[in-house]
């Protein structure tokens, strides 16, 4: 089944730390999130041209040596029944790939790390693993069992992987954040990642302010006392 891919960005510094990657965005996400900056492939993606994959395959062929590999992100990747033909194909060209995902489906990402295809991956852990906290973070409920699982097999699977969590107020709160923390404990990367309030999917989150530089460094020493590290990625400048 192909897959259907609503964006492209040929070059990144940042999305793959260390990496130079190509970018593609896959529409549909089972997730609402209030924040979420990507409103254009959860909601209206159909109004969105679609790329061909052979215009992509034929940019990243003359990108071979250049650029290091791909990162599929979203929306929610796994979503797409054509996931795993797309990274064959992109293993074939001998690029790395790397996967964002919001880790509500623990199968299929067991099924491509069972396959080694993927050779990093990024999911987001959105709030402490309870049903009612987690569905008020991700706009709907969640099972978080699955979630659980996700981080499981995510830690279990020896490659390069990293665990992020937006920090957005209303959602997310100190007593929380060293929750979160003890879950993925034993992974070597976890982010915290302040909000922005730009386009959002929910306008109101427009109104609200980020957490301010104090406030995140604090939640960061929680963090380093349960993981022995942690990083900040959009830190305000105040």
């Amino acid at each position: 089944m192909p897959v259907t891919i609503k964006g492209f960005i040929e070059t990144s510094l940042i999305e793959w730390e260390g990496m130079l990657a190509s970018i593609l965005f896959l529409p549909g996400c089972n997730f609402r999130c209030s924040y979420c900056h990507s409103p254009h492939l959860v909601y209206s993606s159909e109004d969105m041209e679609t790329i061909p994959l052979e215009a992509i395959m034929e940019s990243l062929r003359k990108r071979r040596g250049w650029i290091d590999g791909v990162v599929i992100s979203g929306g929610e990747p796994t979503l797409q029944k054509g996931l795993k033909g797309l990274i064959r194909q992109l293993k074939a060209l001998g690029l790395k790939v790397k996967l964002d995902t919001n880790g509500s489906n623990p199968a299929v990402l067991a099924e491509l790390l069972e396959e080694g295809l993927l050779d990093c991956i990024a999911m987001d852990v959105k709030a402490p693993l309870r049903e009612e906290e987690y569905g008020k973070a991700a706009g709907g409920p969640c099972d978080v069992g699955a979630l659980r699982r996700s981080i499981r097999i995510i830690l279990q699977s020896g490659i390069e992987h990293e665990f992020r969590t937006t920090v957005c107020p209303g959602l997310l709160a100190e007593d929380g954040i060293g929750e979160i923390a003890r879950d993925v404990r034993g992974t070597k990367r976890y982010v915290l990642q302040s909000f922005r309030p730009n386009n959002c999917l929910d306008p109101d989150m427009l109104e609200v302010k980020p957490y301010p530089a104090e406030t995140l460094k604090k939640f960061k020493e929680i963090v380093q006392y349960h993981l022995g590290h942690c990083s900040i990625r959009g830190e305000p400048s105040s």
